[in-house]
């Protein structure tokens, strides 16, 4: 049977069915419209996430709202959750730096997303990332030579990948605006999508 948001939130705070919930401040479940028709999966949570208990609120949230803004695409109408919900990271100095998920963990996290998606049942999905396309769409998929495009899925009508704004973050300036243009023009598939 099929569970709504706030108990799978619930249940997915008490979750320790793999070993990042140890060094987490806490879950990071999904946020945003429980009824959209368009779902956006990130990778995990980053530090400020972390901290704050929200999907997308750090340097690469600010990003991805910049680039929603010049897609046309208002967040507020948008589910955006992480395929991991535990922040996986490293100390360097006195900063907790982002480390990828192993599969076992993005296969522990695969029921909170699964749930997540049945319980929004979104038209579209956008998996952000590395991370969220091989827990989205598959583990041979690749971001860098399949992004942009829609393949076919059972988790929703229209579904495709394109790069993690946390990518953009770690440019050379002189590439950002270029990555930043095909980001946005990615976001735009949503809108295609929608359109039917």
């Amino acid at each position: 049977m099929d569970k709504p948001l706030k108990q799978l939130r619930e249940e997915a705070r008490k979750c320790q069915d793999c070993p990042l919930w140890a060094n987490a401040t806490q879950t990071v479940f999904g946020a945003g419209d429980p009824h959209a028709r368009a779902m956006l999966v990130g990778e995990q949570p980053g530090d400020e996430e972390d901290k704050n208990g929200l999907p997308f609120v750090g340097p690469a949230g600010r990003l991805l709202d910049r680039a929603l803004e010049a897609a046309g695409i208002e967040r507020e109408h948008l589910y955006v959750t992480n395929a991991v919900k535990h922040f996986k990271w490293q100390l360097r100095g006195k900063r907790r730096l982002h480390k990828t998920p192993a599969q076992r963990e993005i296969d522990a996290c695969r029921q909170w997303i699964e749930g997540e998606i049945r319980a929004v049942k979104p038209h579209v999905i956008v998996a952000l990332g590395a991370t969220a396309a091989k827990a989205i769409i598959g583990p041979d998929f690749k971001v860098s030579l399949q992004r942009g495009r829609f393949v076919e899925s059972p988790l929703a009508p229209y579904v495709f990948a394109t790069f993690h704004p946390s990518a953009l973050l770690r440019l050379r300036e002189e590439e950002k605006e270029a990555a930043f243009a095909q980001l946005v023009k990615d976001l735009k598939l949503i809108q295609k999508a929608l359109a039917g």
